[in-house]
């Protein structure tokens, strides 16, 4: 078995010497010696005979492998195939020379070592060999020309032994590379970085104008660039603090004189006029049995009332926020609070009628409420949102001080005694004060926390007078005088028909069966009180415009205290007008004054005995109707 092998490899070696020197002699290789490697390709044994060869004048079409080589080595074609791609890579990188490297780009060749160097890694598994790295030269250059022939494309004979995708992949990759190379995107963003960075945002849009300092300017007053006629400047006068003071400054506590703000005090004319509102305040006995009349003979009554330019006048600086008449039967005594803290007063008797008007200041801030005692006349009650409750004593000609509370603000008053001992106060923070004058001092005798958030109008029912009614913000209230603790006090009725923000609530004069509401919602309401029970029935709603807007007093629908029946109220539309309605919602009565009732007169007082109406409005003017 020796003897034969050792032939067999003597046939072997000696083909090789042949082919080699056939391979030598075409390709003019000047030394080719052989050095025999044994290995196994494909579990056979196989000997390999390495090649070592000079290069040095290379060229890519020369190294080809004789085709008796490929014929007699057919059994090792498979393992040569495979062998190829690593036999490639390791002679690319021992065989370039510069002649190659001037001929290719330097992209192509980047390429095409990468590509290699991926193909050869991942075909290392398919063979593990612990002898040394078969080296065919031969074979492996004549698998190149094999496979260029069977169509490569140009400039892709280095990887002939790819596949077709692969090859096409390749060339993908070197046309995209080159398109983008030629694009040039790293310069041009190189460009646009250096561009932001250099930007800066400007300053301004606008170019201020250059002043010119030698050319004539426009003219400019001398007083403005204090300078005198001369051209000299002036000196620069020293500025002082300037003090605002207090629009509405607190009063100081205790009684204040009556002293006039448009007459002089010690006139004969201002004795005269106070002495007038002292005689004339001895009334008649009251007659408490009153009948009604017809609405005939009313309406008759309300057509014979006129008014004049004789009888409108400005009594007050400012918006009128109440209006009391004295129950005078032979003067015509009108009495007006504002919003200013003032008071006026009014003699419609007294010729020419400048002479007859006397205003005082014994509130800082609006009077809402204005009543005459009904035990004296001479005595004038106001109330206002300063947290006071003051007296005027036209006897005296003092402004006694009832009751005080800095702490809080006054809405309504109304007195619960019919000799006006004790009142009942309401606070816009919805709590309520008990006032007993008989006691000294100006303090409340209790304050009750009621369920309301903010009490608009206070109203004592006329025959029970132990009964109270209270206008909140949405419900209206009905309260035992009796039942009032310190503590919240529950009403004994509760009404919230009402939707919008309620303005007033006013029992009826002579029998209080009924209870009038006006209310931000257009509508005034009449509700049935002749029994109080837990329900007061809706009897009538009334639609009438109540938005008066912001610079004008709200309305307040009231009782004519001669015809309990019916209620007066202003009006919004034009011409300007009062109006009177009967409490089932039918229209009684308007009082039209042409140019001498230009203005809407929200607050309404009629007297109690006579045919005499008399209207405030926003300027401080009073008007009045009479026959």
């Amino acid at each position: 078995m020796s003897g034969s092998r050792a032939e067999a490899e003597e046939k072997v070696g000696s083909r090789q010497r042949l082919q080699v020197n056939e391979y030598k002699e075409n390709q003019n290789i000047a030394c080719v010696s052989l050095r025999p490697v044994q290995t196994t390709v494909l579990g056979k044994t196989a000997k390999v005979y390495l090649v070592p060869f000079s290069l040095s004048n290379y060229k890519p079409d020369q190294l080809k492998r004789p085709k008796s080589l490929l014929d007699k080595n057919s059994n090792n074609e498979v393992a040569c195939k495979k062998c190829k791609k690593a036999e490639i890579k390791k002679t690319c990188r021992r065989i370039l020379t510069p002649k190659m490297e001037a001929t290719s780009s330097k992209a192509e060749s980047t390429l095409q070592k990468s590509s290699l160097d991926v193909h050869a890694e991942s075909n290392k598994w398919q063979y593990k060999s612990t002898s040394d790295t078969v080296i065919l030269s031969a074979d492996t250059e004549s698998s190149q020309d094999g496979d260029s022939d069977e169509g490569t494309t140009p400039g892709m004979d280095d990887f002939s032994g790819l596949s077709p995708y692969e090859k096409k992949r390749l060339k993908n990759i070197s046309e995209n590379a080159n398109f983008f190379a030629s694009l040039q995107l790293s310069e041009s963003a190189a460009r646009l970085r250096e561009m932001i960075k250099k930007r800066q945002p400007p300053e301004s849009k606008r170019k201020k104008p250059k002043k010119k300092e030698n050319g004539t300017g426009c003219r400019r007053s001398m007083r403005l660039l204090k300078v005198d006629p001369s051209g000299v400047s002036l000196p620069a006068t020293p500025t002082q603090p300037i003090l605002v003071a207090d629009e509405n400054p607190l009063l100081p506590p205790g009684p204040l004189e009556m002293t006039s703000e448009n007459r002089d005090d010690n006139s004969e004319l201002f004795k005269g006029f106070l002495q007038t509102w002292a005689e004339v305040s001895k009334t008649r006995s009251k007659n408490t049995e009153k009948e009604l009349s017809s609405i005939k003979s009313y309406k008759a009554n309300l057509n014979g009332m006129i008014i004049s330019e004789d009888t409108v006048y400005k009594v007050t600086k400012g918006p009128i926020f109440s209006v009391a008449l004295h129950p005078s039967e032979i003067r015509t005594l009108v009495a007006a609070g504002a919003r200013s803290g003032q008071v006026g007063l009014w003699d419609l008797t007294h010729q020419p009628k400048e002479d007859g008007v006397y205003i005082f200041q014994p509130h800082s801030q609006p009077v809402s409420c204005l009543y005459f005692s009904p035990a004296n006349p001479a005595h004038l009650l106001s109330l206002s949102y300063d947290g006071t409750l003051r007296c005027g004593d036209f006897s005296r000609a003092v402004f006694e001080e009832v009751y005080r509370d800095e702490g809080s603000s006054f809405s309504s008053f109304d007195f619960l005694a019919e000799d006006a001992s004790t009142l009942i106060v309401g606070h816009w923070d919805g709590s309520m004060s008990l006032v007993d004058r008989r006691t000294p001092g100006t303090s409340c005798e209790k304050l009750i926390n009621s369920s309301l958030s903010k009490i608009r109008t206070v109203h004592v029912h006329p025959v029970h007078r132990q009964y109270f009614i209270t206008a909140g913000l949405r419900d209206i209230h009905i309260y035992d005088a009796r039942c009032l603790k310190p503590s919240r006090s529950q009403p004994l009725i509760s009404l919230t028909e009402h939707t919008k923000s309620i303005a007033s609530a006013y029992f009826s004069p002579l029998t209080g069966n009924r209870v009038v509401t006006t209310c931000a919602d257009c509508k005034l309401r009449i509700f049935d009180s002749s029994c109080i029970s837990s329900k007061i029935p809706l009897l009538t709603t009334i639609r009438h415009n109540t938005i008066t807007g912001r610079w004008l007093t709200r309305f307040q629908a009231v009782w004519d205290p001669k015809q309990e029946d019916c209620i007066i109220v202003g009006s919004m539309a034009h011409p300007r007008r009062v109006e009177i309605f009967h409490e089932r919602g039918k229209w009684v009565h308007s009082f039209l004054g042409g140019e001498c009732l230009a203005s809407v007169c929200s607050i309404n007082a009629m007297h109690p005995t006579r045919y005499i109406l008399a209207g405030g409005n926003s300027s401080g003017r009073i008007h009045v109707f009479m026959n």
